[in-house]
């Protein structure tokens, strides 16, 4: 499995990339690997809207598995990736690139230090 280090992550397998005050959010190779084919994404919260650390912001639909992805921090959104409601399967294919769901601006960067490093997301006791 994949686990990018210039990324922060949830112990529910969403990533997140900072650049200034943004953070790209998607879910981990781990996610995608364990929902196996992506046949549905449907994106729960619109540009401008603000959501708080842990609020839902999508759900995810595979062949045998669907799942919530929940917001790494809070803040407001930017962007959504509306190509992945055309092409789920990019999930699985570019789960750190293509696949990003939201691009959010922080309202709190102190969220940050709750969010896991890539060596402690790797180390995550796992129960499936």
């Amino acid at each position: 499995m994949k686990t990018p280090a210039n990324l922060k992550y949830t112990d529910n397998d969403e990533w997140i990339r900072i650049e200034g005050r943004t953070g790209t959010v998607g879910i981990t190779d781990y996610a995608q690997d364990q929902l196996s084919d992506v046949v549905f994404v449907e994106l729960l919260v619109d540009e401008g809207e603000t959501v708080d650390q842990g609020d839902t912001i999508a759900t995810v639909e595979s062949v045998k598995a669907a799942a919530d992805v929940f917001a790494p921090v809070s803040g407001t959104i930017k962007t959504i990736n509306e190509d992945l409601t055309e092409n789920p399967e990019l999930i699985n294919a570019d789960p750190f690139g293509e696949a990003w769901m939201i691009k959010i601006e922080l309202s709190d960067s102190s969220e940050l230090d709750d969010l896991l490093d890539a060596e402690a997301y790797t180390n995550l006791e796992r129960d499936h």
